[in-house]
């Protein structure tokens, strides 16, 4: 007497988690890129609230972050900080404002901003993760 093995089940659940990694970067760099606006934007609140009322040479600093994302060969990645290129005022200035000078205090907006996010950015791609297995 032969044994038959269904294994439709198993070509079904094999097959939902092949289409769960071809989806993964795309959506995973939608959820990267909503992370670097949100540190991108809390790092620009915190350096204007950090510069409010004073008499400040940098008053256009804040305009200076934004972010990229890329994708590589590993998956998404995230540039965010100050553009340090000519494109963008005071974005050089990023290093001093952060981490201070001689003549002047750091001012953290970067790494607060991004230690901020990281429960939030973990916490989604959580979800991500649990979402595109549950699809079929």
């Amino acid at each position: 007497m032969p044994i038959r093995i269904d294994h439709g089940d198993f070509d079904e659940w094999a097959q939902s988690i092949e289409d769960a990694i071809a989806r993964a970067p795309a959506e995973a760099a939608k959820v990267l890129g909503r992370g670097a606006l949100n540190i991108k934007k809390d790092a620009q609140r915190t350096v204007r609230r950090k510069l409010r009322g004073r008499r400040s040479h940098l008053r256009r600093y804040p305009y200076s972050i934004g972010y990229d994302v890329y994708q590589g060969l590993r998956g998404p990645t995230a540039d965010i900080g100050p553009d340090k290129n000519k494109t963008r005022l005071q974005g050089p200035f990023g290093a001093i404002v952060e981490n201070g000078s001689l003549t002047s205090a750091p001012m953290p907006h970067m790494r607060p901003a991004g230690e901020r996010e990281a429960p939030k950015f973990a916490a989604a791609l959580e979800d991500l993760a649990a979402k595109l297995l549950e699809q079929r």
